[in-house]
């Protein structure tokens, strides 16, 4: 009974702290703009079940494809032992799922611990990579500082957790002939082995509190991962399934069209519609493209969260390899991290922060002084090629050449800035209707005898 209090106390306060951490997140991906989903359903199911769920893209590199697999595979069905352990503490039992399921209980753990090996090796495999091999990807100047210690937290604490379940099990095993009515006979593939080997000769009271030990610390660090995850990259693993659900499903290189210009060019050639309304003049020009998270679509603030920080997209990027600034990772992270600094100073509840007063500080009432040029450099955008590599590259669809998009959008057609190469071309359009600037008609050709 005691027990039972304990773990409903204990697992209320994590599940608790823990849905207050990702309503954070999702407040601060609602900071968005709207954007329309559209497209079939069916295609965004077969994105989310081929690329999040089974991890297609990820195999364009089979040896990580695979080392990653095997962590994968093992989280996932380790829920199911999970789940036991929800029950036995709820209702104060010991493996209540070895009676209903009889012998494929031994069937299901076997495999759990056998997936369980396999990424034990895998994660250590993780580990050398990380910090002893030099993977260009892994050390860009982005990486430093909480990137590079959040990849090995999360690592370590995958390590921890995998100790507590064979430390579970390995002492349950040894129990079963001292305490065969509390620890009822089981036939584990790993544990019946390594079990008595590991723990065989210890006394009875030692075992009753290693295995609670292991108990315990097996569900304590999934409730830690669990109120970890909203602040590392390892969100992906719950955020790469409605991210791979809404990603556009336009083709590769097509752009979305701003409205307010494709119209106003229409109008300029004389393909508008006749019966639309006079624009009024004396309204206020609309802003274009984005400076802020604000004027990102939600979509793009989604794929932030979702980043994985693998530098993929990073390492096929040419103008990244080529020695310039850019690293479409970067921009990625730059865009959550500003997310998160919004946010951050909405809930603060400062009105210091709000334009108007009188309203409430919101996403559409704020102004810190600051945008994503604070976080990203103009020289960074410019480098950009828009080759699509970095979007091709990406295991879970995110799109970092939106973003750059949007962010060149604002600085061209809203601050009417750019490299002083770039200007001459878009004035050109904009004045003439062509790239170069030249002294005749465009349509003197046609007067031509």
């Amino acid at each position: 009974m005691v027990q039972s209090i304990v773990f409903a106390v204990v697992a209320l306060l994590a599940l608790g702290f823990a849905y207050f951490q990702f309503s954070k997140v999702a407040a601060n991906i609602r900071l968005g703009k709207d954007e329309a989903v559209t497209g079939p359903a069916g295609e965004r199911w077969k994105n989310m079940l081929l690329v999040a769920f089974g991890q297609k893209k990820m195999f364009k590199r089979p040896i990580p494809a695979i080392l990653h697999f095997m962590l994968y595979a093992a989280f996932v069905f380790t829920q199911i032992e999970l789940i036991e352990i929800f029950i036995d503490g709820i209702f104060g039992v010991h493996r209540w799922f070895l009676g209903p399921l009889g012998g494929m209980y031994n069937f299901i753990i076997s495999t759990i611990e056998l997936l369980s090996v396999l990424a034990f090796v895998a994660t250590a495999i993780f580990l050398i990579r990380r910090n002893a091999l030099y993977i260009p990807r892994f050390h860009k100047p982005e990486m430093k500082g909480w990137p590079k210690l959040d990849a090995n937290l999360i690592l370590v604490f995958e390590l921890i957790l995998l100790a507590c379940i064979f430390t579970m099990n390995g002492t349950d095993v040894v129990l079963q002939d001292m305490d065969p009515d509390h620890y009822r006979p089981t036939n584990f593939a790993v544990s019946g082995v390594f079990g008595p080997m590991v723990f065989g000769g210890m006394e009875a009271s030692t075992l009753y509190t290693l295995e609670r030990v292991g108990w315990w610390g097996h569900l304590l660090m999934v409730f830690v991962f669990l109120n970890y995850l909203p602040k590392s990259k390892h969100l992906h693993i719950l955020l790469a399934f409605p991210n791979t659900y809404f990603a556009r499903l336009k083709p590769r290189g097509e752009m979305i069209n701003m409205p307010e210009v494709m119209n106003e060019v229409k109008s300029m050639m004389g393909l508008g519609d006749p019966n639309a309304p006079e624009p009024d003049m004396s309204a206020e020009l609309p802003e274009f493209g984005a400076d802020d998270v604000n004027e990102m679509s939600w979509i793009d603030v989604l794929g932030a969260y979702s980043c994985t920080e693998c530098g993929r997209c990073t390492a096929v990027c040419p103008a990244n390899i080529t020695g310039k600034k850019l690293s479409p990772r970067k921009i990625v992270m730059n865009v959550r991290d500003r997310a998160e600094e919004v946010g951050g100073k909405i809930r603060s509840g400062n009105m210091e922060f709000a334009p108007d007063k009188e309203a409430p500080l919101s996403g559409s009432n704020f102004d810190d002084g600051r945008n994503l040029w604070d976080y990203i450099t103009r020289e960074e955008i410019h480098a950009c090629t828009t080759c699509n590599a970095c979007v091709e590259a990406c295991p879970i669809l995110i799109n970092p050449l939106e973003m750059i998009n949007k962010m060149r959008r604002h600085e061209i057609l809203t601050e009417a800035a750019g490299p002083a190469d770039w200007r001459p071309l878009f004035n050109s359009i904009e004045n003439q209707q062509r790239a170069w600037s030249v002294g005749t008609s465009r349509t003197a050709w046609t007067q031509e005898s």
